[in-house]
């Protein structure tokens, strides 16, 4: 699957998970290695940055910031092996249980 068919369906998901949440997609163009997407739910957020597979290369950039965002409130690579894990660690983060 490619990244963006994944990330495409990864935020339909959120959006089922989540009702009412805002999920931004992030100009890496204007921050090189900032996560791929900013989820907006009630007073929480969370970013992930979207691989298609556990093998995708990491650009500069990207565990710095996964690692930085994560320390303030959640971030995370996400990709189809590790999705159930990491949308687990979304609804703790968020105060919800699945």
């Amino acid at each position: 699957m490619r990244e963006a068919e994944f990330q495409s369906k990864l935020i339909k998901k959120l959006k089922l998970i989540f009702p009412g949440c805002t999920v931004l997609k992030n100009d890496t163009s204007y921050s090189p290695g900032v996560p791929d997407l900013t989820v907006l739910y009630n007073d929480k957020w969370a970013m992930l940055e979207v691989k298609a597979s556990s093998t995708a290369t990491e650009r500069p950039n990207q565990r710095y910031y996964v690692d930085q965002m994560n320390a303030a409130s959640f971030a995370a690579f996400i990709y189809p092996e590790n999705e159930e894990e990491v949308l687990d660690g979304i609804q703790l983060a968020f105060g919800r249980n699945r």
